[in-house]
Formats: structure tokens, C-alpha cells, sequence
């Protein structure tokens, strides 16, 4: 199925169903009184995460969904049935916007978590209802509400750890397929990468992460250059960003230029991204004799003034994978840690 991370929908929850009027009407009854039955309320519609889900295609081929009408009431103080509500299954990291005001309605982080985007209209009363001492035969009813409709923009965030940026042909795909069950398309030119691909990573018991490979960045990405502006948001829910960069590129673009295009990039679209923790990753280490290895990384981190980690990797080789992914491991478990903690202190304050 084709991955696609935004779409323009329209909902439109029940109306309410109407109340009755009605007489109770009996043989050796007389003056039964008024026994109209309230009506039903509407059907709300509801998206809910759902983590098989990982495209937003479904809601690109159908526009409109309608949740069900509340049923009218009838005599002898039935109750008209309640609209079903409608349940919509988007893929975990979902936004949802309201296409007319732009107000973020609400964010799907967790598998199963629901969302109510149009509430279902209210049921109309029956003349049951108005029965007094006064009014022992009241001809009033009252209609349900109309449901609420909505226009909805849904856009897809995906959910991962780490992201891994970098230009065309960097290594990225064949880096992800190597410390993951992942098996994103790897071929020997650019842009063989047009959509995010997501993959595990194991490190040990119980010790894993997400890990997702962007498309491939070029200059002007950020003003809609090339393929990969389109999934730079996808990068902003990660937690560290690994930037691999191609020690010998085929075109002959210095590391050091390559890093700085991609980082122009990630600022010129976000600056908070540009903020991120971000690793240098240098692969393809193999095309190098070991013995020029350790100079060119020196080379590359004195003319970038790099601050961060710094990491000599091949895809083809498990062992120089090894400190990267356990290194990782550690700071995310340290990150998740640190939030951690910071929701137990926001909780005492709380109380």
C-alpha cells in the first residue's frame, strides 16, 4: 500500500432523534395521558490509533464519513435507538487539525488511544416529558440537535527513537538494514529511498529502539527542493538524530560540505530540529585502508569544529556497528529516564 502521511477529510456525527408525541390509547383506559418516548442520541465519530496502521491512504480514496442517526421515539415511552458511533483506526503518531480554524484538536501517541472529533447531536423529548399537574395533556416535543461536522486535515508523524539524515546515496538504507529486520530498497543511486522506513533495533534482553530512515536530503530541501522536505517532520518526534555522511562520495563532495548542507537544512526548517542532539555517523569506513581511517575522521571533526560523537562504521561490518548501537541505547535509556523523572516531580507538585 502506497505510504502516505497527510490527508483532507470530512465527518459528520448523527443528529439527535425527535422526540414523539403520542396518547396512550387503551380500551377500558380512559384518559391515558401522554406517553410519547424521547428520541435517540446521534452517533459521535471517533479516530482511534492503531498500531498495525502506518499509511493514511484509506482516507485519501474515501472523503466523507457520517456516523448514524439517533432514532425517533415512538408511543408507550419507547426510547428511539442511539446512533452507532463511527470509529475511524488512524496509524500511532496521527495529528489532528481542524481545516478551517488550524487548531490542533489532538495528537494519537499511544496504540489504542481515541479521540471524539464530532459529538453526536442530543435526543429530542417526548410530550412525556412535559406531563404536569397543570398540563395532564401536553402537546409539546422538542427535536434532537444536529450533530457536529467537521473538515479534518490529518497528518502523520511517525514515532521512532532515532532518525537517521543524511544526503542521497549516504548509506542510510543499507545502515538500517544491517542492525534491523527492516528491508528498506538499496540500489546504487540516489533517492532509491522515497519513503520513511521504520526498523527495530535490538541491542540485548529487553534493550531495543526505533530507528527511521528518512529520504535522502539535498540543498533547498527545506523550500521544497527534491524529496525529503516532505518527511523532515518525521524527524521532530526523535529523540537523537544520526547523520550519516559518505567518507568518499561518488560526486567528490568533501564530508565536512555535506555535513554542513544537511544541518543548513534542518535549521532553515526547523530550528528546534537544529537543535536536536545529533551524532555524526561516517560510513562506508570499509572503502578506506584502516590505516587512513582514524586521520580522515580527525580531518573531518576539526573542520566542522564537531562537539558531538563521532562514529567510523560499515554497514558491512557488525563490529564497527556495535559501540554506535550500544552507545544509542544508553543515552535513550538515560533520556527516558530523565523524563521519567520528570513526570514524578510534576506529579508531587501536583498533589
Amino acid at each position: 500500500m502506497k505510504f502516505v502521511d497527510e490527508a483532507n477529510l470530512r465527518v459528520e456525527a448523527g443528529d439527535g432523534g425527535n422526540g414523539c408525541l403520542s396518547f396512550r390509547r387503551e380500551k377500558y383506559v380512559p384518559r391515558g395521558g401522554p406517553d410519547g418516548g424521547d428520541g435517540g442520541d446521534g452517533g459521535s465519530v471517533f479516530l482511534v490509533a492503531d498500531h498495525n496502521l502506518n499509511t493514511l491512504y484509506d482516507y485519501r480514496v474515501s472523503k466523507v464519513f457520517r456516523a448514524r442517526r439517533g432514532g425517533n421515539g415512538a408511543g408507550a415511552n419507547r426510547t428511539g435507538a442511539k446512533g452507532d458511533d463511527l470509529v475511524l483506526p488512524v496509524p500511532v503518531g496521527t495529528l489532528c487539525f481542524d481545516r478551517d480554524t488550524d487548531e490542533l484538536i489532538g495528537d494519537l501517541t499511544a496504540d489504542g488511544q481515541r479521540l471524539r472529533v464530532a459529538q453526536g447531536g442530543f435526543h429530542g423529548l417526548g410530550n412525556a416529558r412535559f406531563k404536569s399537574s397543570t398540563n395532564r395533556a401536553p402537546r409539546k416535543t422538542t427535536d434532537g440537535t444536529p450533530g457536529e461536522q467537521r473538515n479534518l486535515r490529518l497528518e502523520l508523524k511517525l514515532l521512532a527513537d532515532v532518525g537517521l539524515v543524511g544526503l542521497p546515496n549516504a548509506g542510510k538504507s543499507t545502515l538500517l538494514s544491517a542492525v534491523s529486520g527492516a528491508r528498506p530498497r538499496v540500489a546504487d543511486y540516489p533517492f532509491t529511498t522515497l519513503t520513511p522506513q521504520v526498523g527495530v533495533v535490538g541491542v540485548g534482553p529487553l534493550r531495543s529502539f526505533t530507528l527511521v530512515d528518512l529520504p535522502g536530503l539535498i540543498e533547498g530541501a527545506a523550500e521544497g527542493i527534491g524529496l525529503g522536505h516532505r518527511f523532515l517532520k518525521h524527524s521532530q518526534r526523535t529523540r537523537l538524530l544520526l547523520h550519516v555522511v559518505d567518507i568518499l562520495p561518488p560526486d567528490g563532495q568533501p564530508p565536512a560540505e555535506a555535513v554542513a548542507a544537511i544541518a543548513g537544512e534542518l535549521a532553515a526548517f526547523s530550528p528546534e530540529l537544529a537543535g536536536r542532539e545529533r551524532w555524526l555517523v561516517l560510513n562506508k569506513a570499509d572503502l578506506l585502508p584502516e590505516d587512513e581511517r582514524a586521520a580522515l575522521r580527525d580531518d573531518i571533526v576539526r573542520e566542522l569544529d564537531w562537539r558531538g560523537p563521532v562514529y567510523m562504521v560499515s554497514a558491512l561490518d557488525p563490529d564497527s556497528l556495535r559501540p554506535l548501537l550500544g552507545d544509542v541505547m544508553t543515552r535513550l535509556e538515560a533520556l527516558r529516564e530523565a523524563v521519567s523523572d520528570g513526570d514524578d516531580e510534576g506529579g508531587d507538585e501536583a498533589e
